[in-house]
């Protein structure tokens, strides 16, 4: 499979939406397709512009085609040394085209959607298709489950007016909150505020339709003490009005106060807590080394059905209209998304799947497709961690000596059948004696299975926080684990 033109960071913005920022505007050409702005609420529009690209790739002898269209708007106000100095916003549009001759296959992306560039999008496919190697194991294009096909969004809320109508003086006042939480505690604030809102509509060949309109937005903070320490922060929303500026301003101030002046302290095994800053890089690495089919069919995966690899207290599951997450009713194959439980009380129960995952062990898209072209496979997108019955504050209590960490840095798979990491700690680390903190030490790094980490859960927290994840958004609460493994300290 070959492919011209680059794939964009995916969304609900893992990433900004959309790609390209072409002018969106088409004028009439020979075959009949009038003026078209393709706005990012206007899910049927887009999906009238992946029907026409879809249907000029069969006049030009596709056997199969799919057509992926994002519509999107997205805003970012950045903020540093308690300033905000950047105000940026794209409006664009990207058309996406896996043109398929027999099992041949060749994947195009532009952003010109005037008659022009579409004419120039499904000539290149065409031509570049003819011209790949043909795939053994080509399984076709998804086909709908049942009835016509076609998802019109409805089946859950992922649109939020808050977040579509956010303005930079919207954005502003939240950053103003921040910083002015940075101002009484005498620290420096730095981040960003970004909303996104798009339009996605999925055509092909087979029968699917597929379109809805999403939004998501994110407010994250690093504030930095004079003294040398610093916090962390974020908030993460389908609407950008439920997110409360001020207490993550306060929650990330306190936290670089209290890391101020750290020590230094021996590496070694030490039982942690982790806050739900640092469990989302579990939730994530998991997703990519474990729980997708593609690391299974690769003999790269830990996974294994009925294995238990986690304490009973650890739950997971992915599910796509789960409200305090970033909900969404479809894959980038147009796939239906299902709920897929991943661990029940800790022992493994499935994996994610996308059509040619799922071809090939006999099984159905779960509706878990990324962008083609796609060298990845399936992931987990929308990962929810049960709560637990433990008060943050009875998870610190329960360590007789340990640390507490914020998040972690730099995180880098060393095994990934064994779920083996190395990272950093970052932005607050502090020792624990007695059940209370102590003070700050120094960041330390690890060397650490994830597998071990779950396994080794004997508490987990009462409240969840919904965070960015490597390509979506995860529910998570914080975790105390009874035994992590520190490989070395840094200087700072």
């Amino acid at each position: 499979m070959v492919s011209d033109g680059g794939m964009r960071p995916l969304g609900p913005r893992p990433s900004a939406v959309g790609a390209g920022g072409a002018n969106a505007h088409a004028g009439p050409d020979a075959h009949g397709a009038g003026p078209r702005n393709v706005r990012a609420d206007d899910p049927a529009g887009a999906l009238a512009l992946a029907e026409e690209v879809l249907e000029r790739a069969l006049r030009l002898g596709a056997s199969e085609a799919e057509v992926l269209v994002m519509a999107g708007d997205s805003a970012l106000t950045r903020f540093a040394n308690s300033e905000i100095h950047q105000n940026v916003a794209e409006r664009s549009v990207t058309v996406s085209l896996r043109h398929v001759v027999g099992s041949r296959i060749a994947v195009v992306s532009t952003g010109k959607v005037d008659s022009d560039g579409l004419r120039s999008l499904v000539h290149r496919a065409a031509a570049i298709a003819r011209s790949c190697e043909e795939l053994d194991d080509w399984a076709g294009l998804p086909k709908p489950a049942n009835g016509d096909g076609s998802i019109t969004g409805g089946a859950v809320d992922a649109w939020a007016v808050g977040t579509a109508e956010a303005s930079p003086e919207f954005r502003a006042e939240g950053v103003r909150a921040v910083i002015s939480a940075a101002d009484a505690a005498g620290v420096t604030a730095f981040g960003s505020f970004s909303t996104d809102s798009e339009s996605i509509a999925i055509a092909n060949s087979n029968g699917i339709r597929a379109a809805e309109r999403r939004a998501s937005s994110q407010l994250l903070t690093v504030h930095m003490s004079p003294d040398g320490g610093t916090g962390y922060a974020e908030a993460v929303s389908r609407d950008a009005r439920t997110i409360d500026a001020a207490a993550i301003g306060r929650e990330a101030a306190a936290k670089a106060r209290a890391s101020d002046n750290p020590v230094t302290i021996e590496a070694g095994d030490y039982p942690v807590v982790l806050e739900e800053y640092a469990v989302v890089d579990i939730t994530d690495m998991l997703g990519y080394v474990g729980f997708s089919a593609l690391a299974v069919q690769e003999e790269r995966s830990f996974f294994e059905p009925g294995r238990r690899v986690g304490s009973d207290l650890v739950s997971m599951i992915d599910d796509w209209s789960d409200p305090a997450g970033l909900p969404c009713s479809f894959d980038y194959e147009g796939v239906p998304k299902q709920r897929v439980p991943l661990l029940e009380a800790g022992v493994c129960q499935d994996v994610v799947f996308d059509s040619q995952t799922g071809a090939r062990a006999g099984r159905a898209s779960s509706g878990h497709g990324l962008p083609a072209p796609n060298p990845w496979g399936p992931f987990p997108t929308n990962v929810v961690m049960a709560a637990g019955e433990t008060p943050r504050d009875e998870l610190i209590g329960g360590l007789e000596r340990g640390l507490l960490v914020t998040r972690f840095h730099y995180t880098n798979v060393v095994h990934p059948k064994l779920a083996m990491i190395t990272g950093m700690t970052r932005d607050g680390t502090f020792l624990v004696e007695g059940g209370r903190i102590v003070g700050p030490v120094r960041n330390l790094r690890f060397t650490q299975s994830y597998l071990d980490a779950l396994a080794g859960v004997s508490a987990v927290g009462s409240t969840r926080k919904t965070l960015r994840g490597f390509l979506g958004a995860a529910v998570v609460p914080a975790l105390r684990v009874d035994g992590w493994t520190f490989t070395g300290i840094t200087e700072h």
